[in-house]
């Protein structure tokens, strides 16, 4: 008996913590981040928008810098204008751009950085005092981005105001499709009102599998107390599950009643 216990006590250990190393740091890390935004939502607003612009945009240049290690070869085979040369406003501006767009890594983690940071610090402002985020505090935060992104990075050029603006409104707008799009496709479908309670029911069972049979032979919620074994035979419904519907039909008072 003794060799029992023990031999039943070593079977027993492994379950008593066998969880995955990852799973774990998965937990720890959630736990870490529910914490800190519970924290932070505590904050004054100029407190929150301060943390939130600061890891945004520490976010933003990990990303630029890497992807300035991917554009640092066309940058450095750019040819650079002779210090003499009398290249034409256009030009030049031109030549700026495209050295704000293919610089190195620590031009790109630059604009990265003000992109993300101000984004989130307007969008976290505006968050807090509308009590909401739509798709104006979205296109706003986007302006912003794009304005600084343009007057940091040079791609103004002469008339770095202007084009500041004109970053500003593109960015918005480009925010604003982006941010409709996500909303149209993240809507969950309309909810079939005829089919409401037989959902429910058959959640209940485990049965929802079944629903799909129940919309193919047109036995909506009006019907659940007219059910039969021979209806649901001919929706394709196997006898164990046909069974179990029966019976929480039968044991329904609303449904029993109506079904006399």
């Amino acid at each position: 008996m003794g060799e029992g216990k023990q031999g039943a006590m070593v079977v027993e250990m492994p379950n008593s913590n066998n969880q995955n190393p990852i799973v774990q740091l998965q937990n720890k890390f959630k736990e870490l981040e529910i914490g800190f935004k519970g924290w932070l939502s505590k904050q004054s607003i100029p407190v929150e928008a301060a943390v939130v612009t600061a890891t945004s945009g520490l976010q933003g240049a990990a990303i630029g810098g890497f992807m300035g290690t991917l554009t640092q070869d066309v940058s450095s085979s750019m040819p650079i204008p002779p210090a003499g040369a009398n290249l034409n406003p256009q030009a030049m501006a031109s030549f700026q751009q495209a050295q704000a767009l293919a610089g190195g890594p620590l031009v790109q983690a630059r604009n990265f950085a003000v992109m993300t940071g101000v984004n989130a610090g307007i969008s976290c402002v505006l968050k807090r005092i509308r009590g909401k985020e739509d798709v104006q505090s979205s296109m706003a935060a986007a302006f912003g981005s794009g304005a600084l992104f343009s007057l940091v990075s040079g791609m103004g050029g002469p008339n770095p105001v202007p084009n500041a603006l004109t970053s500003g409104i593109f960015f918005a707008l480009v925010q604003g499709g982006l941010f409709e799009l996500g909303r149209k496709f993240s809507q969950p479908p309309a909810e079939d009102t005829h089919y409401v309670r037989t959902r429910s029911l058959l959640s209940s069972l485990g049965l929802q599998n079944y629903e799909k049979n129940f919309k193919k032979g047109l036995l909506t919620d009006t019907t659940l107390p007219l059910l039969t074994d021979s209806a649901l035979r001919d929706v394709r419904i196997p006898p164990g599950p046909r069974l179990l519907i029966l019976d929480h039909i039968q044991r329904d008072p609303e449904l029993r009643k109506k079904r006399g």
